[in-house]
């Protein structure tokens, strides 16, 4: 081999040296740092809790919304693959399956996707059991080990925290984010949720973008969702454990529904609408704490309330309140003046329809309940 060669390969392999190196340096992540924009998180958690939710249907307009604000087919694989850990592979599969269905549709239609950087792979002495328990602890703030069940604590140190955490096509910052946004959409989660609140803001996620995640939940619809996310984050962040309580009170197993856009200049506070029968006029109605609609008159038509979840009130004018629990049915007679709203602290969702209509039938909206009328109820 000539000197001239040797001087060649020896040039180029420092230059292959020199790209790999400032490669690496410009590839690696930060990992307690959220990458997402703002409008991508808010897409992020939208597909985080559908997913959680099953809703897939939702899952796909969001999968969809997110790729046109710029997440890439690998971000959304890989929250979705992830998720598998919280909410059970039968979820994490159907979701895949949601997004393989959306990305078909998007290449039939023509639109743009970005599939974005696969995680890069792993060195050959890679030891997830020592990474991963060392991204616990720090998730945690503590060590932590689960001595009831040791396979358990294995699984979850090696291959969540171990295995998963150390693909880089998400950071850990990502990563938390999309599992406080997936357990806000489960119920009876709300030791985990809170212990991930936690965990993101050790690895990096700011209490900003976590109270933005509620906002981006209502957005699309999720409310009781947001609320879940809500109480958690009052909890961790601000000490105020009130919310949890008030979030007792609300039997999700009635649809909330959407905003009541439609009728807040005659509430105050918010409600949410879901008609359940067009035909009937049957709807359920939800009351956020402290909610109640003004004084008003039903012309024509026999209202019935039905309590079903919570706590509120009901008072005609010039009579005593009568509180409103789960089964409480009341009927009010045509031309009363009355009022109905949750109570300060407590949800309430009731269903009401009109009975014996009349053609014509209408109603007749007068002043709001004053907050030294309500504040006397008890």
């Amino acid at each position: 081999m000539t000197m001239k060669k040797t001087i060649m390969i020896f040039a180029i392999a420092l230059t292959m040296a020199a790209c790999g190196t400032q490669s690496t340096k410009e590839n690696a992540k930060e990992m307690n740092t959220l990458t997402f924009t703002t409008e991508q998180a808010a897409f992020m958690s939208a597909i985080a809790c559908n997913e959680a939710k099953a809703d897939y249907t939702a899952l796909a307009e969001a999968i969809n919304s997110g790729l046109d604000a710029g997440l890439t087919v690998s971000q959304i694989k890989e929250a979705l693959s992830q998720l598998y850990a919280y909410t059970g592979f039968p979820r994490s599969l159907n979701a895949l399956g949601t997004l393989q269905k959306v990305m078909e549709q998007r290449q039939s239609e023509g639109k743009a996707t970005e599939e974005g950087l696969e995680a890069s792979p792993l060195p050959s002495h890679y030891n997830a059991l020592a990474q991963g328990t060392e991204v616990q602890t720090k998730l945690s703030g503590q060590p932590f080990n689960y001595d009831f069940c040791p396979a358990e604590d294995y699984y979850l140190k090696a291959h969540l925290f171990g295995d998963i955490f150390a693909r880089d096509n998400l950071t850990h910052a990502d990563r938390e984010l999309i599992t406080v946004s997936a357990l806000s959409g489960l119920e009876n989660v709300m030791p985990q949720l809170q212990a991930h609140v936690r965990g993101a803001l050790n690895l990096g996620v700011t209490e900003e973008q976590l109270r933005s995640i509620p906002a981006a939940l209502k957005a699309y619809g999720l409310v009781s969702e947001a609320h879940r996310a809500e109480a958690a984050l009052a909890t961790v962040i601000d000490g105020d454990t009130s919310l949890n309580s008030q979030l007792s009170t609300l039997n999700s197993s009635w649809p909330i529904g959407e905003p009541n856009t439609a009728y807040a200049q005659y509430f105050i506070g918010n409600s949410y609408l879901a008609v359940l029968d067009p035909a009937t006029g049957l709807c359920n109605v939800s009351f956020e704490p402290g909610c109640r609609n003004n004084w008003h008159v039903h012309h024509g038509a026999v209202q019935m309330l039905i309590c079903v979840s919570g706590r509120g009130w009901y008072q005609e004018w010039g009579k005593e309140a009568i509180p409103l629990v789960p089964g409480t049915v009341i009927a009010v007679p045509e031309g009363v003046k009355h009022w109905h709203g949750a109570a300060k602290d407590s949800w309430m969702q009731h269903l009401t329809y009109h009975a014996n209509a009349k053609p014509g039938n209408s109603n007749e909206w007068l002043e709001p309940v004053s907050d030294e009328q309500y504040d006397t109820l008890r």
